[in-house]
């Protein structure tokens, strides 16, 4: 088989999921390749909402980008009901936060105004249950043509593989948070 016998695509649907570290480090390093190429990009945030260095990288570079590079960052930080959540955020709170965010990503990906719409945290949203599976269906089937679209964050819904393109499981082999350290600045945000 030759290179002619391969076609592109106009646009593609990324996944960068699973329980390992660099699903943001890896959206963020598909940003800088497609604004090297001169495409405009929506970096949507779903989670994260403490600063982290991603949030001042893109803060920072916004100026030379301008409007080829929209930066939402929409979250209020973790959520996990029962578990460890970003303090004194209600559930509703949280949801809110999230159906504000989804409809800053929607418009994104459905106004053929970006080549590229970077979902960061997604899945966790979908996941903990803030957005819905069939919300995440909509964005990726309704997006539009010329649009491509990076989802990121842990547990990517199975079902809803065979509508991407691309899909990595950043599997975790070893992680110092298993050995009660927590995150690095500069490393882990």
């Amino acid at each position: 088989m030759s290179f002619e016998d391969y076609k592109t695509k106009e646009s593609v649907v990324v996944v960068y999921t699973g329980e390992g570290k660099g699903k943001t480090s890896a959206a963020v390093g598909l940003m800088a390749r497609a604004l090297g190429n001169r495409w405009k990009v929506a970096f949507i945030q779903f989670i994260k909402h403490w600063g982290v260095g991603e949030h001042a990288f893109i803060r920072d570079i916004q100026p030379v980008f301008g409007d080829d590079l929209l930066f939402y960052k929409g979250g209020k930080g973790f959520y996990a009901a029962g578990d460890i959540s970003a303090e004194g955020i209600t559930t509703d709170q949280h949801k809110q936060a999230a159906a504000e965010t989804y409809f800053t990503a929607f418009n994104a990906a459905t106004s053929g105004k970006f080549h590229l719409v970077i979902c960061d945290e997604i899945n966790n949203a979908v996941a903990d249950g803030l957005l819905s599976t069939t919300q995440l269906k909509a964005l990726i089937q309704k997006r539009h043509p010329t649009t491509s679209l990076c989802l990121t964050g842990r547990n990517f819904p199975k079902k809803l593989l065979p509508l991407v393109d691309i899909a990595t499981d950043m599997a975790k082999i070893r992680h110092h948070y298993d050995d009660k350290y927590l995150a690095n600045k500069g490393i882990d945000y």
